[in-house]
Formats: structure tokens, sequence, C-alpha cells
């Protein structure tokens, strides 16, 4: 719920680039022989329109590498925004537990601490996927006695504003839950990663068929530049996808959902 992720690919990021690194080596030193043979053998003709697919290519690959890291990183500030937004709807509708009456009050407020201690379970157990499906289950338990309290808590009270002022941040509330846990589970089509992964081995192929030309040494320099920035920035876009796993987290912003919880006092068991 947190990241997508499953047990076992919590260091896929890394696997995963590690692999394209050495892939990309591999397929620049096989683009570089492949174009000393072709120039050994044809020298006059092996250039003709190369530079012109080798331009297509690299677009290619930097228009889509773009738009993934641009799309990448609006989901990440986004569902740190979602975090903020659901402390709001939590702290307004605690706030206006007061419009009940004292007998109905001790209850809910109960209710409110369980469910913000609920939801910054499912959170934490994220890379437990028993202990985040319990945190789940358990969550939407929460959910169903505290709306079942507000519901008794506004019945008893008279007058209109408890219904009308208490009841909608609370569905608010549930509905943030709901936003967060769709927003956790957005992510580009896998198709795009295979994309990205294909284009940076086919412009590593065509790079070292470049580099055969005019000498038969190895670039090395330029190789391992040019295979770190594209893995690196691969890296950075998958950590970015799944905050909760990698170097670039949202964790922090969970604080705020905290410092909500503490507003609302010890637990009364």
């Amino acid at each position: 719920m947190g990241s997508g992720l499953v047990v076992g690919e919590e260091h896929f990021a890394v696997v995963f680039v590690v692999a394209m690194f050495i892939a990309m080596l591999a397929c620049l030193e096989i683009g570089r022989r492949l174009g000393q043979y072709f120039r050994a053998r044809n020298d006059s003709g092996t250039s003709e329109g190369v530079a012109t697919i080798d331009a297509a290519l690299f677009a290619l690959l930097g228009l889509l590498i773009a738009f993934t890291f641009s799309g990448a990183a609006t989901r990440f500030e986004a569902r740190r925004e979602l975090i903020r937004d659901e402390a709001n709807a939590i702290g307004t509708a605690y706030l206006r537990i007061d419009l009940l009456t004292p007998a109905a009050q001790p209850a809910l407020r109960q209710d409110f601490r369980d469910y913000v201690e609920a939801r910054l379970a499912i959170y934490a157990d994220v890379r437990d996927p028993q202990k985040l499906r319990a945190a789940q289950a358990h969550a939407a338990a929460m959910q169903a006695r505290l709306w079942a309290h507000t519901m008794a808590g506004t019945a008893a009270t008279p007058g209109v504003a408890p219904t009308t002022l208490l009841i909608p941040p609370i569905n608010e509330m549930f509905d943030m839950a709901t936003t967060r846990t769709v927003a956790s589970q957005a992510h580009p089509p896998k198709i795009i990663f295979a994309m990205l992964a294909f284009l940076a081995l086919a412009c590593s192929m065509t790079a070292g068929f470049s580099m055969a030309s005019g000498h038969r040494g190895r670039q090395t320099l330029h190789i391992i530049a040019f295979s770190t920035a594209v893995t690196l920035t691969l890296y950075v876009i998958l950590d970015l996808e799944y905050p909760r796993m990698g170097l670039f987290r949202i964790d922090t912003a969970d604080q705020i959902l905290r410092d909500v919880r503490a507003s609302m006092g010890p637990s009364v068991r």
C-alpha cells in the first residue's frame, strides 16, 4: 500500500540498475567490435546513415527519460501532499467532536486515536506483506467503529450542527485514506521501463559502433560516464516511484500524522 512493491522486490531498483550498467558496458563493447569488423571489411560504406540513426535513438531515449522522470517526481510530491491533506482532515474532524454531547465524546476521541495509529501502522509495515495486510484490516475495522460511534453521537446530540459540521470532515478523512491507497499504487506501465531499458541498450550498441571509427582503442572514460549517467538516472526514477523503499523517501512526511496523533493526548483504555 505504501509503495506497491512486494517482499523480495525491496532492492529491485539496485539490482536493476547494476544489471543495466553491466549490460550497457557489454553492448558498448559489442557495438565497438562490430564497428571495427564492418569498417575493416568495408570502411567506405559503414558510416552512411549511422549518425541519423544515432541521433534518433538518443533523442527518443532522452524524451522517454524526461517524461518518466517528470512523472515520477510529480507523483512523489503528490504523495507527500496527500499525507498533509489527510492529517488536516483528521485534525479538523477531531476538533469538531466538541459539537457532540459530553457523554459521546470520550469514546469517539479514543476511536480517532486508534484510527490514526492504525493508519500510521500501515505505512510502517510496507516491507512485510503479512503485517501490511493485518494493518490494513485493522485500519478498516477502526474506520467502521469510528463511523458507528459518530452516527450514534450525532443521533444523541440535538440540533443539526453535529451532523452538518462533523460528518463531512470524517467523510473527507476516509476519502483521503482511499486516495492515498490509489496514489501509492499509481505507477507507469511496466512496458515503459522495458522501453527505457531497451533504448538504453540500443543506444549503447550504436554508440559503441560509432566509437570504432578512427582508432582501435576503447574510450574508457566516455563508456563509464555514459553508462553511469543513464543507470543512475534510471535508479532515481525507480526510487521516486517507490518512495518507501529506497533513498528518496516520504517517511519523514508521516511526522505530520504523528504530530496529529500526539495532539490527541494519551489513549484511554
